[in-house]
């Protein structure tokens, strides 16, 4: 565990009639990566931008790594990464230009720099656009040179806002492989998604809000266990091999198992009837059955049913 740190204390925020957050109370610690859940309108955005500062909460307070982010802003924010909305980068110039920029705003010294900018370019695969403009780039790859902005001076802690928003599948699927990969460097990287998929994917834990309010966080198996209406939770299995009918049979035995479907020749889910414990223990059973598992995460479709159970319980 890390001192990685981000603390909303009774953070409300109103505009006129409109009550965008309503004290919102939610600690995240450690290093990770938590989804951040919510409809349209729901706060989420408002949430991020008053944790970089962009906006001020009408009362309570904001903290990164124990520091308050309104009355000391740069000691809070010297150790984060940011990516709010979609920034525009001036397409007058070079990646290389931008990202200079951006490293004499964050205070990364001079000696440096050019060592820095070459890290994370090479970091969000990018390297061969360094020196071309910016308004010659596609769409992904401008979010990637926004995400190397965000990454530069090796934050400890990464806010995104839907860092995939409007890309094509191949810039998704790109920008996500980059996430996956700062998540296994002792980062707590915070970031909003309306793509239950790729949250399934890469977070390890989901907090959900609506009109301002806190729903439900924890590990995803747990929340989607805890709003399971029969308890259960439901996992995605990837194996090396293809797997017959007998090895789903067995599976289909263990204790606690609901039932197994197949989802392609190596791939398929089980349903539990416990949370996280339970699937603990199936994960154990499975690598002794030898079947050769190589991936073991929260099913994207028992998301998706717990996300619209809850949110159709608060509309």
């Amino acid at each position: 565990m890390t001192g990685h740190t981000l603390q909303a204390a009774n953070l409300s925020k109103e505009y006129g009639h409109f009550t965008a957050l309503s004290k919102l109370n939610l600690k995240l610690e450690g290093s990770k990566c938590i989804g951040f859940l919510g409809p349209n309108g729901a706060g989420k955005t408002t949430t991020l931008k008053i944790f970089t500062d962009m906006i001020r909460p009408t009362s309570g307070e904001a903290f990164i790594n124990g520091i308050n982010v309104h009355f000391d802003k740069k000691k809070a924010l010297a150790s984060v990464g940011t990516l709010i909305e979609t920034p525009e980068i001036y397409g007058s110039l070079t990646a290389r230009e931008a990202l200079s920029m951006i490293a004499e705003i964050k205070g990364i010294p001079k000696s440096v720099v050019k060592k820095s900018i070459l890290k994370v370019i090479e970091r969000v695969k990018m390297k061969e656009w360094l020196d071309k403009k910016i308004k010659n780039m596609s769409k992904g790859m401008k979010q990637r040179i926004n995400i190397a902005a965000a990454i530069l001076g090796n934050p400890d802690v990464i806010i995104l806002d839907e860092p995939t928003s409007g890309l094509d599948p191949r810039g998704m699927s790109e920008v996500r492989s980059i996430i996956k990969d700062l998540k296994r460097e002792n980062r707590l990287i915070f970031m909003s998604s309306h793509l239950l998929s790729e949250v399934s994917e890469i977070c390890d834990e989901v907090a959900m809000i609506d009109h301002g309010k806190l729903l439900a966080y924890g590990p995803i198996g747990e929340v989607v266990s805890k709003f399971s209406h029969d308890g259960a939770g439901e996992v995605e299995v990837s194996v090396l091999r293809p797997v017959g009918a007998a090895v789903l049979k067995r599976i289909r035995g263990i204790g606690g198992v609901g039932s197994v479907k197949r989802v392609d020749g190596r791939t398929f889910t089980v349903r539990t009837s416990g949370g996280i414990k339970e699937q603990e223990a199936l994960l154990s059973r499975l690598v002794k059955m030898k079947i050769g598992v190589i991936g073991f995460k929260p099913s994207s479709s028992a998301l998706e049913e717990t996300y619209l159970s809850v949110f159709k319980e608060t509309v």
